[in-house]
């Protein structure tokens, strides 16, 4: 049977990679930033995984302070590049960058 762990890693793995795809298949800036936040969601969840000892010992708590950590920076620089599309939108009209909206 798989490990707790591994099936945690290989969640993330796959949170990672349908991240990538978001990032990479939507031209939206909002939709980018979502795509972003998957991502980084994956690679909290990756590194909680390698973070893992075994049963008794239970989880090293350096990890775990490093991903809270990384939680708070990813939820500020969210709320950064929200604020920063909704000034684009506001100064340009639409949501793409110029190079993705075939201008």
């Amino acid at each position: 049977m798989i490990g707790s762990a591994t099936l945690y890693g290989l969640c993330g793995a796959a949170l990672v990679g349908i991240g990538l795809y978001g990032f990479v298949s939507h031209p939206g800036l909002l939709r980018r930033v979502l795509a972003f936040n998957v991502i980084g969601s994956g690679i909290f969840l990756i590194f909680g995984a390698a973070g893992y000892r075994d049963a008794d010992a239970g989880a090293d708590p350096v990890p775990q302070a490093l991903i809270i950590t990384g939680i708070v920076v990813a939820l500020s620089l969210t709320a950064l590049a929200v604020a920063l599309i909704v000034a684009h939108v506001r100064a340009s009209g639409h949501g793409e960058l110029p190079e993705d909206a075939g201008e």
